[in-house]
């Protein structure tokens, strides 16, 4: 598959440019089929031949497997969830937490990166320390003195607002060597850049298919470090996530499936494994590369005064400045351009991916122009 075949096989595009990735990605015809196809299958010729349930069981194995392949780890350490929200909430409350205990963070979360915390707060005496960034890009000096004794730092891969993306590795090396846990949101990584979750280091990892992979929402994936598992408690705990169930005692299983608890759509873990199919059939480089050019394109376009990214490429999230962000939105909806804006500032945010195209960028700058002046 090449890239305008994956254009081809988004009918979204036929009618929308679309530039919101970021938040929802737009599903492939491939994606939608295999879903759909799975779902088909789980509900009827399984339930006369294997079960329903052992159908859904190799579907979720299929799943795990293809998405470790794909992060660089071994499927015992994948987990299968409905978001990253939800991974990192499972993460977070498996945690053994005191009075006391620090959580460092940056000050350009995702709310799902920073809600769980705020939650916690409810039920612990927790500190919890925001690093300043600058256009995204976390500050080196405030964070090396946050996690000097910090319980977990949470931070995420590209920054949401900005587009900056951070240097995994070595804040994660940072905050290993002053021991804490450290958890890495991953949303606006997964399928439009390399991830190696080893080569990060990183004891936990949450991220979801519906964005960058072009997947069906409910398709959340939670790396855990081997190593951390026996340090982890799981809230909840359902029959996937056991070895045997007995009337009087369970026995967790020793891998990140622990963190599955019972019954679940097999459509969106299906739609995963072709959607991972399709960028592996692509190339994570090639999309790497168009993202790059195209935002380069519309970066060239945009003045320093409204570009609030860094105008060098390190993402597909490009955000720009308006006086009335609400307003430019709807003036390029009725254009059939599709971006957001942001709750934060006044901005709006375009996210380019590689199913975009240069004159998706002409387009957009030239009606952008229009509703501006």
């Amino acid at each position: 598959m090449d890239l305008l075949e994956l254009r081809r096989q988004i009918p979204a595009l036929d009618e929308t440019i679309y530039f919101n990735t970021g938040a929802t990605g737009p599903i492939p015809e491939s994606v939608a089929a295999r879903s759909e196809t799975a779902t088909r299958e789980q509900k009827s010729t399984a339930i006369g031949n294997e079960g329903a349930y052992q159908y859904s069981f190799s579907v979720f194995d299929e799943t795990r497997s293809a998405v470790a392949d794909f992060l660089q780890a071994a499927p015992q350490s994948i987990a299968l969830t409905q978001s990253t929200a939800d991974g990192i909430n499972r993460a977070a409350t498996a945690i053994n937490w005191k009075d006391g205990d620090v959580i460092v963070r940056s000050d350009t979360e995702h709310p799902a990166g920073s809600l769980p915390w705020l939650r916690l707060q409810e039920q612990y005496d927790l500190e919890i320390r925001t690093v300043p960034t600058q256009g995204g890009h976390i500050d080196r000096e405030a964070y090396i003195d946050a996690v000097s004794d910090a319980k977990l730092v949470c931070i995420s891969s590209v920054c949401w607002l900005t587009g900056a993306r951070r240097d995994v590795g070595s804040l994660v090396d940072i905050a290993s060597d002053a021991g804490a846990i450290t958890m890495i949101d991953a949303v606006q990584s997964i399928g439009q850049l390399p991830v190696d979750v080893t080569q990060w280091g990183a004891d936990i990892v949450a991220a979801s298919g519906h964005k960058w992979l072009l997947g069906l929402w409910g398709s959340g994936i939670l790396y855990i470090n081997p190593g951390l598992l026996d340090q982890l408690h799981p809230s909840h705990v359902g029959y996937r996530g056991i070895t045997d169930l007995t009337d009087t005692s369970y026995q967790l299983k020793e891998t990140a499936e622990q963190f599955e608890i019972g019954t679940t759509a097999i459509a969106p873990y299906a739609g995963l494994q072709e959607s991972i199919s399709v960028v592996d059939r692509i190339g994570i480089k090639s999309i790497q590369n168009q993202i790059h050019n195209l935002t380069d394109q519309l970066k060239s376009a945009i003045t320093n005064s409204r570009l609030r990214s860094p105008r060098e490429y390190e993402s597909g999230l490009v955000s720009i400045a308006v006086d009335n962000p609400a307003e430019v939105v709807d003036y390029l909806a009725d254009q059939n351009i599709r971006v957001r804006s942001l709750p934060t500032d006044d901005r709006i945010r375009v996210s380019v991916h590689a199913f975009n195209t240069s004159s998706d960028i002409e387009k957009f700058v030239s009606t952008f122009e229009d509703a501006i002046a």
